[in-house]
């Protein structure tokens, strides 16, 4: 089916679906295929559309990604590389940290990470995104040193690196200001941070579920001076939990005013919460949990965050990590034009029970994004594109000759926490055992 098809709806046909609608979505939708900014109160009016006024917010969505970004859907080659699921943080919704005295909890060393990134690179990966728990008593340069040893062997990969509770933690070690920290990881090969550890932007609601985590103050702190250092940042939201409508809105609000603030956030990518393994659903840590979100919610929290971030973030992406491919696909007639990386190891989603595989090929998205009638184009961590696909005969990636032994070439949250190899050690135990070490010599 060609990508830029005649028969597709325009906004004279966006215009009369919604011609028949409530007239306070009418009002709503109107304003945004004016161009003008929908406020996180009239946001809030979309999440109660369902039948014709939930079909016509869909739809204005589309037409709003199709004026910003064209037919074009994006992805990169990329690999995440969670270094250890050790964590001195204890939030209800992660099932991938362990604390340091649990027998399943990992730490790769510097040299295992670089040959992953190696590894990596050699199957056409342009990306490394680092991400890990926050290990007790950690070396505060830690994160430093690693991209400098990424770097020297791979000077052109692309390091998205260390959330913004990493970020703190590691100035917090450093005994220096998060701006000193953020220049140090520049200096060192940081190409970009991603937004996470956002989950909701609000407080009060964190100290829900996350209590002791970094707080919003700090998190929109690591944002905006990463920004004002030239470091690029992606932003997420975690909903299906506790939250309410008026939640999202108001953390999708925020988000856009630092965007206009910044300018230095590349993509919004709302996050799904997995309940399978999660603290707070397993052991019932807060009575109002959900199941995660329903279909409904993930099309209408994907379709408003296009309708009001369109003016100042162009790309609205899809995890298929959390959604899965029918529903990421289903997802880019709502205002999606992004299906992230492929990820190859992925731990964190899959630690709490996602079902979706590691490895996205990028052959598999390539078909995804054609059957959707797009046009596949891979890109670079800052969105410049890489390759156009307008040819459906292009030759194989080395990834896409990959079959299922995902796990036998390039490993798996599963078999790491079972490996003695790279059992994490607290630092307290390795000096005890040094100084006995040198007593008894």
């Amino acid at each position: 089916m060609p990508a830029n098809r005649e028969d597709r709806p325009n906004v004279a046909d966006v215009g009369a679906l919604i011609g028949l609608v409530d007239p306070e979505v009418a009002r709503v939708l109107n304003q945004a295929l004016e161009g003008k900014d929908v406020s996180a109160e009239d946001a809030l009016i979309l999440f109660d559309t369902t039948g014709l006024e939930y079909s016509a917010m869909a739809m204005t969505a589309d037409e709003l990604r199709r004026r910003a970004v064209g037919d074009a859907v994006t992805y990169v080659v990329n690999r995440n590389i969670n270094f250890t699921n050790v964590c001195i943080k204890r939030c209800g919704f992660c099932a991938f940290s362990r604390d340091f005295r649990q027998e399943e909890g990992y730490f790769l060393p510097i040299n295992e990470i670089v040959r992953r990134a190696k590894e990596a690179w050699d199957y056409g990966a342009t990306e490394v995104c680092i991400q890990a728990g926050l290990p007790p008593q950690m070396e505060g340069d830690l994160y430093i040193r690693l991209c400098e040893a990424i770097k020297e062997e791979l000077p052109d990969i692309h390091i998205h690196g260390f959330s913004p509770e990493e970020v703190l933690y590691g100035s917090i070690r450093s005994r220096c200001s998060i701006r000193e920290y953020l220049e140090g990881l520049k200096a060192a090969g940081v190409g970009s941070l991603p937004g996470t550890s956002a989950e909701i932007l609000d407080q009060e609601l964190r100290d829900r579920i996350s209590p002791g985590r970094i707080t919003v103050d700090q998190w929109k702190e690591v944002i905006i001076t990463a920004h004002e250092l030239g470091i690029p940042t992606t932003s997420t939201i975690m909903f299906g939990h506790v939250e309410t409508n008026e939640h999202i809105v108001r953390h999708i609000d925020l988000l856009r005013d630092i965007q206009k603030q910044t300018g230095g956030i590349t993509e919004f990518v709302p996050l799904s919460f997995v309940h399978t393994e999660a603290p707070m659903f397993m052991k019932s840590l807060d009575e109002g949990v959900r199941t995660g979100p329903t279909g409904m919610d993930v099309v209408k929290v994907h379709a408003i965050a296009r309708i009001m971030l369109n003016n100042w973030i162009p790309n609205i992406q899809a995890s298929w990590v959390k959604e899965g491919s029918r529903v990421s696909q289903l997802l880019l007639n709502a205002g999606v034009n992004d299906l992230g990386g492929t990820l190859i190891n992925e731990s964190i989603s899959t630690s709490a029970g996602a079902q979706h595989g590691q490895l996205m090929r990028p052959a598999e998205f390539r078909q995804m994004i054609r059957q959707a009638g797009r046009i596949p184009v891979e890109r670079y961590t800052t969105y410049a594109p890489r390759r156009v696909f307008d040819d459906a005969d292009e030759a194989l990636d080395p990834l896409d000759l990959v079959g299922d032994n995902v796990e036998e070439i390039f490993g798996s949250y599963r078999k790491l926490v079972e490996m003695d190899s790279f059992r994490f050690e607290h630092p307290n135990r390795a000096r005890k055992d040094t100084q006995q070490e040198h007593a008894v010599s």
